[in-house]
């Protein structure tokens, strides 16, 4: 295994020449996870010219490498299978990738919630609730997880540094923890190989997985590039302002330390430091289109089930941008993997105070998030109740896993458990007050053992008011003493709401407005 590694790794890093060996795309690797039931796209490098042939159990099928030395073949759809097998590719020379399953698989995308692992030794940030207990109890050979490497580029590159690995006590810590437990969820319910695609970038913009190609499609894309040159050409300047308010951050933290810890904890916990301005010629997951070309387009057209997508914080400051660049990074990820419209299921993000709880521009972006469901085979999984608002990574990962697993597992796999919470429908006036509709509501509707929070009601005047709720069979009623005549009503419309309404399923209610008013905030796209 370990020399059929290192001769596809040699070869995916050279250039192609006359005489050159064939070589496979990164995920054929020793231990690799194949879509069942569709057409197996398999494909590589090879001498222009050169004829290449693949075999993989009862399936065979040939290509000859054009003038640039790419060739693809395309294997007929397998069933699901447990035991590992061969892929053999032969050309000028020969390759056999071992312990091969097929299975269902799923790519994980998107920055730091995604990224975030069941452990990391060395960062308390990215370890899971109960986590040696999750570690302990990970004996699932028939997981397996391919981490992409890290990797920008200006143009789109072929290579890709990373190998699958099967899911154990001893390996399930560097897992996406968000992928491992949907898979984790999946594997039980159908008994069948899942293999996790892990390709995401902590930090990361959504502009920066988006090709050059899409971003150009839209004239209205074009501030996307505008604002990149800027903070290129802005760097200097924009370093020396920060470097000036970081040493004076110093003194001052100095200062406070001299007055004793009690002084020195209130000013850390009021003033925060800075942060530095990161260089433009350094690793920059904001960069338009370079993680795309350097970690998305190696992959294509791998098989896949679908996409899982965690991501959105780094867009936070221009939430009005976010449902256009999504929906049109959906589409051409979908136009890209050349298997129609697969899957496309997402985390809505959770509560995060981002600075100030009261604001609402995470609440904006959760709406673009939102509203992108509009396109087909599309899922959201809420998690405003589960989130931390003094840390921006969860913890409770078991959580969202399990709730983007009820999605596939209702929408791809025939399993009809309930898979939303309440999603609101519509408010119409009742007395003093607005009487709240929903979809999946299922059971009926629950406030978990308290008051329903975070209603809110504006008048004409468009200002909203503090409102109280109450749970009318599978309605709400939401009035304010503060707003006699209601046309609007909000539902956990901050960064970090006290969200508590739920379906009879335990699943919460999407955060919701009635309104259509405009973003104070907005400053760009529409």
């Amino acid at each position: 295994m370990k020399h059929c590694r290192l001769l596809l790794a040699l070869g995916l890093a050279l250039p192609i020449a006359a005489g050159a060996s064939v070589t496979l795309a990164p995920l054929f690797r020793d231990d690799a996870v194949l879509q069942r039931d569709k057409p197996i796209p398999v494909w590589g490098l090879a001498s222009p010219g050169e004829h290449v042939s693949v075999s993989f159990r009862d399936r065979q099928a040939s290509a000859e490498a054009d003038r640039d030395g790419r060739w693809t073949v395309s294997l007929d759809p397998l069933p699901a299978s447990s035991s590992p097998a061969d892929l053999v590719v032969t050309g000028d020379n020969k390759l056999v990738v071992h312990g091969v399953l097929v299975g269902e698989v799923w790519l994980c995308s998107g920055q730091s919630n995604m990224e975030f692992t069941v452990y990391d030794p060395a960062n308390r940030s990215f370890q899971v609730a109960n986590a040696q207990k999750e570690i302990a109890d990970a004996n699932f050979p028939l997981i397996r997880q391919f981490k992409v490497g890290k990797l920008e580029s200006d143009t789109p590159v072929d290579t890709a540094a990373g190998s699958w690995v099967s899911c154990s006590p001893a390996t399930v810590a560097n897992f996406t923890a968000v992928g491992y437990f949907f898979a984790r969820d999946i594997h039980r319910k159908l008994g069948v190989p899942v293999g996790i695609v892990e390709c995401a970038w902590g930090g990361s913009a959504i502009e920066a997985w988006l090709s050059r190609v899409t971003l150009a499609s839209n004239p209205a894309f074009r501030s996307v590039q505008a604002r990149w040159i800027r903070e290129q050409a802005d760097y200097p300047l924009n370093k020396a302002r920060r470097d000036a308010l970081i040493q004076a951050w110093r003194t001052a933290e100095s200062q406070s330390h001299q007055q004793g810890p009690d002084a020195h904890a209130l000013f850390i916990s009021q003033f925060p430091m800075p942060k530095p301005v990161d260089a433009p010629d350094k690793p920059y997951p904001h960069a338009p289109s370079r993680l795309y070309n350097g970690m998305l387009h190696p992959l294509i057209p791998y098989a896949l089930r679908g996409v899982l997508w965690y991501q959105g914080e780094s867009n936070t400051g221009r939430p009005w941008e976010y449902h256009r660049l999504f929906a049109a990074m959906i589409a051409s990820w979908r136009g890209d993997f050349r298997q129609g419209d697969i899957p496309f299921y997402w985390v809505q993000l959770a509560n995060y105070n981002g600075g100030n709880a009261a604001a609402t521009n995470w609440a904006f972006l959760r709406e673009a998030q939102a509203r992108t469901l509009d396109l087909p085979a599309t899922g959201m999984a809420v998690a405003i109740d589960i989130g931390s608002a003094e840390d921006i990574h969860p913890k409770n990962k078991q959580e969202v896993g399990r709730r983007l697993a009820l999605i596939a597992k209702a929408k791809d796999y025939g399993i009809t458990d309930d898979f939303s919470g309440p999603v609101f429908e519509s408010a119409v006036r009742s007395g003093t007050g607005l009487l709240v509709s929903f979809r999946y509501s299922g059971t009926g509707l629950t406030a978990a053992g308290k008051p329903l929070q975070s209603f809110e009601l504006a008048g004409p005047d468009r200002s909203f008011h503090p409102a109280t709720a109450e749970i009318v069979r599978d309605q709400v009623l939401v009035h304010s003493a503060g707003v006699p005549n209601p046309v609007a009503v909000r539902y956990a419309w901050k960064n970090a709401p006290d969200a508590n309404l739920y379906n009879g399923a335990g699943l919460p209610a999407a955060p919701f407005r009635s309104d259509s008013w405009p973003d104070p905030a907005q400053t760009s796209l529409p």
